[in-house]
């Protein structure tokens, strides 16, 4: 319903779209970019480039919010192969503080258990594509198929892919325990 109000130039109508997948979109770009402005950036180009093809939109080969995770894990690509690039904060650009009400605060990261800790930590040393899958698998809950069909693989490829981060993962973690 909201994307044929947005198609019929609702302004309202894309309002609501962004509100409903911004903080979803956001986490996954910080998740895989590791930087606060790198995934404001794709948060904002994901969206834009979302509106512009709106009208190209499928239901029936994915669904809204498959459609949208593979265009920001694409522009996550992207901003990957641009690092050299310079950055600016949102916040930079507007004059205003912008809050994260997603994201953990400090004060919130303190208080995450050491476990926790730890487990995140291991993620964030994977390699960019074991990372990836992990991420749209445990963090954002997506089955395999449509891992596949976000990041443009064959399902029994993200399978593979989550058995090599588990392996990864495990092997990560022992070390830690070990120390």
């Amino acid at each position: 319903t909201l994307i044929q109000r947005c198609l019929s130039g609702e302004s309202s109508a894309y309002v609501a779209l962004y509100n409903q997948y911004a903080s979803m979109i956001y986490r996954l770009c910080y998740s895989l970019l590791q930087n606060r402005e790198d995934a404001e950036e794709v948060l904002q180009d994901s969206f834009e480039y979302a509106f512009r093809k709106l009208a190209k939109y499928d239901p029936y080969k994915a669904a809204f919010k498959t459609w949208l995770y593979q265009i920001a894990v694409s522009r996550c690509h992207n901003k990957r192969r641009r690092k050299w690039l310079p950055t600016f904060s949102l916040s930079q650009l507007t004059g205003q503080e912008l809050t994260d009400t997603d994201s953990p605060t400090p004060t919130e990261m303190m208080q995450l258990t050491e476990q926790q800790q730890m487990v995140w930590t291991a993620i964030q040393d994977l390699s960019d594509k074991l990372r990836e899958t992990a991420v749209l698998r445990y963090y954002e809950g997506f089955s395999y198929v449509e891992i596949g069909q976000i990041l443009g693989i064959p399902t029994k490829t993200a399978e593979s892919r989550m058995r090599l981060a588990h392996t990864a993962l495990r092997e990560a973690l022992a070390e830690q325990i070990e120390q």
